[in-house]
């Protein structure tokens, strides 16, 4: 599955450089250093909370177009 995933930097002086990773779609945010960072940690996030999903037999959002920005 893909789900968009929205970047911005976080503006705080002991975050510098990192950056949120927003997914929309699940209403789950996460942070990384870098972009890398950030996306690495968010494809971490929906795998775990996707696992969950399933392990519980709850509906799964799916997303038509998604979009990584």
């Amino acid at each position: 599955m893909r789900y968009s995933v929205l970047m911005q930097p976080v503006n705080e002086p002991e975050f510098e450089g990192y950056y949120y990773a927003h997914i929309p779609s699940l209403d789950l945010t996460t942070h990384g250093l870098g972009i890398e960072g950030a996306l690495r940690a968010a494809q971490d996030l929906v795998e775990a909370w996707l696992t969950e999903k399933y392990a519980h037999g709850e509906p799964v959002p799916t997303e038509s177009n998604p979009v990584i920005a």
